[in-house]
């Protein structure tokens, strides 16, 4: 894991280098000016007043001048190791998001969008942190304890005896009280995504709140979530205090210790004040870099932790992706045959699909009813390769689909789905998400042959109009023509319509049935019916069971068959 961390430094690397030199040149000159002061007060104080004084200032100049340059080494970490950090991040953050999208619909099937979202926000900003602080903390820390403890020893070695004494203890609270941050800290994580979900959860279902007039109800349900939030923090920070005023006052303690010990030194002529001078000026250099190194152990457990989650997922195998020997397509005629497909979702041993065979000619209108469960939308979501046949071999226009690229595949299929969705943003943008490249012109055609084109010119600002979240400032049917335009712009050969009037009321359901009609015009087309009065005149309808293809043919020929298409529509309308 270690060495796979490292990789994403190689970028990065001349960047790290120069963090490294600044972060190593500051912690030495932090060592050198306490060396001055000695130098200082121990011999050029002793000399005669006017070569003390030119001596004095020379050094104070150069003690300015270090001081200068050990604010700049202090910018240039702080600033560019941040930035490698966050570029690190950036290459990380794009890794997984294109992984995401090469992610099938059996991944996302088993997910949670809340968890991808962490994966990809909150985990990547904890290795960022890792990856800037931990090898500048380590440097750092290192030099200034192995550089203080050795120019401490030099001065004198009973004093560095003393405060060594008190550093194990010094160390064994500090990990007990970082043990208990840790888990505080832990704890408050936990309650504070409790507390994001209730609040998203709420305002998801605002409209449900309020025509229930629910609101008190929620704020109740708020509050507690709110309480336990402030609970945890309340022992987050409490671990936290007791943490660095516990740190405080052991580095208090060992000033006076040292203190103590020195004037007791002093006075038995062992030791002289410039020499105690100058140990105290490095004391809090000694004591510093534990205090980091503790807090190192937390940093590099979480930024570990996110960084294996990070790994676990863009490790996830792409189930399905292009062969070696992949084609892009030409122009899809539309002839579609299913040869003995079969298909089972992989977390379950039930087949869906059982050696389905079907042909389907260019340019043929085919509806699929059947039972909730039957296989229809999972018939169709195999054509795209949403999802892999288990057995078996669908072609179009006679070539098994998996030897043309996906990309090219699905360029040549549009889907119409009952549960529309809507990005944020504009009408135009919207509609040209079907195909980016397309001109307004060409946009506005394809709402004209959807029937949005009259609605559109109605909104605000008409094709700029701002539609809000997932389409929501429009009703159901508009937002159905807006996804039917976006099928018209990308112009494709083969047409899946699942269900997509389903949720409609009867004038919307009439509006967007005559757009579909339009654009099922001379192309292959599969539609899963839901209601049958919208596939009367389909002259091919196929019916599913768990079995495969139990009937098929027209709606007057399969109500005369007197099987399962009658019962379901004598369900429906009688």
């Amino acid at each position: 894991m270690i060495k796979k961390f490292i990789q994403y430094y190689k970028p990065h690397q001349k960047l790290f280098w120069w963090d490294m030199v600044f972060a190593v040149l500051g912690a030495v000159i932090t060592l050198i000016i306490p060396l001055m002061v000695r130098t200082i007060t121990g011999d050029f104080v002793y000399r005669p007043a006017d070569e003390a004084l030119k001596m004095i200032l020379l050094f104070a100049a150069g003690m300015l001048l270090l001081i200068g340059m050990e604010a700049y080494c202090n910018y240039f970490t702080a600033y560019y190791g941040h930035i490698m950090g966050a570029k690190m991040e950036y290459d990380m953050r794009e890794e997984l998001f294109c992984h995401y999208q090469r992610l099938s619909f059996g991944f996302y099937d088993n997910q949670k969008v809340g968890s991808l979202m962490s994966r990809i926000g909150n985990d990547l900003f904890d290795i960022a942190e890792l990856a800037h602080h931990g090898p500048e903390d380590l440097f750092i820390s290192a030099i200034k304890l192995i550089g203080s403890l050795i120019i401490m020893m030099s001065v004198s070695w009973k004093l560095g005896l003393v405060a060594l004494l008190i550093l194990p203890l010094m160390i064994l609270y500090a990990g007990k009280c970082n043990t208990d941050m840790r888990a505080a800290f832990k704890q408050n994580r936990v309650r504070t995504a409790e507390y994001n979900a209730g609040v998203e959860d709420n305002l998801s279902g605002i409209r449900v709140v309020k025509s229930f007039a629910n609101e008190s109800v929620e704020v109740t349900k708020f509050r507690k979530v709110n309480d336990s939030l402030l609970a945890s923090k309340r022992n987050a920070y409490r671990a936290m205090g007791t943490f660095h005023s516990g740190l405080g006052a052991f580095t208090t303690f060992i000033t006076v210790a040292v203190l103590v010990a020195g004037a007791i030194l002093i006075s038995r002529q062992m030791l002289k004040v410039t020499d105690l001078i100058t140990f105290m000026l490095y004391i809090n250099n000694f004591t510093e870099p534990v205090r980091k190194l503790i807090n190192f152990t937390e940093q590099f457990q979480n930024g570990a932790t996110a960084f294996s989650r990070f790994r676990e997922m863009v490790e996830v195998e792409v189930e399905i992706q292009d062969s070696p020997d992949a084609e892009e397509p030409p122009r899809f005629e539309g002839w579609v045959e299913f040869q003995e497909v079969s298909f089972h979702y992989p977390e379950h041993e039930k087949t869906v699909l059982s050696h389905v065979s079907l042909s389907v000619a260019a340019g043929e209108y085919v509806a699929l009813v059947g039972e909730s469960g039957a296989g229809k939308s999972t018939l169709c979501s195999l054509i795209p390769r949403f999802y892999e046949v288990s057995d078996g071999a669908i072609l179009i226009d006679g070539k098994d689909i998996r030897r043309y690229t996906l990309k090219g595949l699905r360029n040549q299929i549009g889907v119409v789905q009952q549960d529309v969705y809507l990005f944020s943003g504009t009408v135009m943008e919207n509609i040209r998400y079907g195909r980016p490249e397309a001109t307004d012109e060409e946009v506005i055609e394809a709402a004209k042959k959807a029937n949005a084109h009259e609605f559109i010119l109605s909104l605000p600002n008409g094709y700029e109009s701002d539609i809000g979240q997932r389409g929501i400032k429009l009703s159901g049917g508009q937002k159905q023509r807006l996804s039917i335009a976006r099928v018209f712009l990308k112009n494709p050969p083969i047409l899946i319509f699942d269900e997509a009037t389903s949720a409609l009321d009867n004038e919307s359901e009439r509006v967007v049935q005559e757009s579909l009609e339009t654009l099922a015009k001379d192309r292959t087309t599969f539609v899963i019916a839901h209601r049958l009065s919208t596939i009367r005149n389909a002259k091919r309808i196929l019916v599913l069971t768990e079995e495969g293809i139990a009937e098929e043919g027209s709606h007057k020929e399969l109500l005369e068959q007197n099987g399962i298409y009658a019962e379901l529509y004598n369900m429906q309308f009688n």
